[in-house]
């Protein structure tokens, strides 16, 4: 992975990932956005269709990006997030044909812990 050093990769990339996060800005995303991605890339990944509508995939990244403004401008700011993170996670997971039933579990409700 570039820009990212083999003792931090050998454990946090050693199966896949599909992560997200926030990233204030820097060359390559010149604004503050939210950012997701899938390591390593399955085929298909760039073509997914992702919500919301204003979500780009940058080639040069190779992550999907959802402008900070958009989300802050929006309706729904949570729920926009949320679609956003629902909808790379989900073509990440579909694209590389992971055992989706094995991984996941339900909505949790906001301020209330999961039993276990």
């Amino acid at each position: 992975m570039p820009n990212l050093p083999d003792t931090v990769a050998q454990e946090a990339y050693s199966h896949e990932v599909s992560s997200a996060g926030f990233w204030p800005g820097s060359p390559g995303i010149e604004y503050p956005a939210f950012y997701a991605y899938a390591y390593p890339e399955p085929e298909g990944y760039s073509k997914a269709v992702i919500k919301p509508a204003e979500a780009l995939y940058r080639d040069m990244l190779k992550e999907y990006v959802l402008p900070y403004d958009a989300v802050r401008a929006a309706d729904d700011p949570d729920g926009m997030l949320l679609d956003f993170l629902t909808s790379t996670y989900e073509a990440a997971a579909n694209a590389a044909d992971w055992d989706r039933a094995g991984l996941e579990c339900p909505m949790g409700i906001p301020g209330k812990p999961r039993s276990v």
